[in-house]
């Protein structure tokens, strides 16, 4: 193989449905309705992130477009399918797998365009002429109208290559004029057409959305399991790593895999400055260190960087806050941030309930401003002092 020809994404994939990890009773419910014809037209695959929504998206994307159509037989009959993973379908859907790097490439390519056809250019990735898969578009990073016209106006063609035209949108959160058109190809889908929606919260979705899709949940495996798997698979984590890893991945075993432990515990400091102020400024024991706090919310700039450290820091932040929901509620044993029990004893001892529960609605607050791209450390400096005098 010559030194300019790709390698092929598959590998990145698991290479048959039997080494997608957990949830194999919904996995087996589907690969029946594939093998007997019968998969909805629209989807929603739920679970948390991490669980594998995406990876398992393609594999049933392959399963049906596959050219071979291999099928497991089990002991009772019941026929299940699967994916060849050589054939022309399945290589390409495969070229999919690192969602981030297509999209990156997709919103580099936009940026070579004219300022005019920037503007009217949306991020889509297309592995396959019948595969079309719709990400949240950047800055904002929702689902919007131009993507969806773009999917309801390809529906409506037959297949070029592959038996079915499947469209995989990869989250839940769609602005308001793009939900309600998704509505007029959920209501009369063609019969050549599967819809497959990702979401991590399908409660973001329009009820009348919900209503026209089936729902499958990948729920999320028990610690003890993914401590197993991370025993297996990443052995250079050391046992208590490995116990706190379990813990933050929540279940999820792709992001317990992929947990960069260094890289949350940073942005867990700086996430701790925002508590430590708040608990100072309650307890009055202690004066805010304002300093530290301002230093720490200039270096959130603007930019796909300072998005993904800023998005580090809320989900931090959001994990510390139900820990202490946990602790205030008499359930230790459930803490994520098992290593941090002592500091999370005393800032429950000084933070109310009701603090607690109004930090956790500025947050989300804070969260929606991030879609709407306001600057990030001036919202979370507004954050920080609505937090300090709470």
């Amino acid at each position: 193989m010559s030194p300019q020809t790709p390698q092929p994404a598959l590998t990145t994939l698991p290479a048959t449905f039997n080494d997608f990890i957990g949830n194999s009773t919904a996995i087996e419910h589907l690969r029946t309705a594939i093998a007997a014809g019968r998969l909805p037209h629209s989807l929603i695959l739920a679970g948390p992130s991490g669980a594998g929504k995406y990876t398992l998206a393609l594999m049933l994307t392959m399963a049906v477009e596959c050219e071979r159509q291999p099928r497991d037989l089990w002991s009772n009959g019941q026929s299940l399918a699967s994916f060849c993973g050589v054939c022309h379908n399945c290589t390409r859907i495969a070229t999919a797998a690192d969602l981030d790097d297509e999209v990156d490439k997709a919103v580099a390519a936009r940026e070579e365009l004219r300022e005019t056809d920037k503007k009217e250019t949306r991020v889509l990735v297309q592995p396959h002429p019948d595969v079309l898969i719709v990400p949240p578009d950047p800055p904002q990073l929702l689902i919007k109208l131009g993507q969806i016209r773009t999917v309801i106006q390809r529906a409506h063609y037959l297949p070029n290559e592959a038996p079915r035209k499947i469209f995989i949108l990869t989250a839940a959160n769609f602005m308001k004029e793009a939900a309600n058109s998704l509505l007029k190809v959920l209501e009369e889908p063609p019969d050549t057409v599967h819809i497959i929606i990702l979401a991590e919260n399908p409660g973001e979705l329009l009820p009348t959305i919900r209503s026209r899709c089936a729902t499958v949940r990948l729920g999320a495996l028990p610690v003890e399991e993914i401590e197993m798997l991370l025993a297996d698979r990443r052995p250079d984590v050391p046992a208590k790593q490995r116990t706190l890893i379990a813990r933050l991945a929540q279940g999820a075993a792709g992001k317990a895999l992929g947990f960069n432990l260094e890289a949350y515990t940073a942005a867990r400091a700086d996430a701790l400055i925002f508590l430590r102020n708040a608990a100072a400024a309650s307890s009055g024991t202690a004066e805010p260190d304002h300093t530290a706090l301002f230093k720490m919310t200039e270096t959130y700039r603007a930019g796909a960087e300072g998005q993904q450290k800023t998005a580090a820091l809320l989900r931090s932040l959001t994990l510390l806050l139900e820990d202490l929901l946990l602790l205030g509620a008499g359930t230790p044993e459930l803490l994520r941030n098992t290593d941090l029990r002592p500091e999370l004893d005393r800032l429950n001892s000084i933070l109310s309930f009701e603090w607690i529960e109004s930090a956790s609605r500025g947050l989300d607050q804070v969260q929606s401003g991030m879609r709407r791209n306001l600057l990030r450390n001036l919202s979370l400096d507004a954050f920080a002092g609505q937090l300090a005098a709470k």
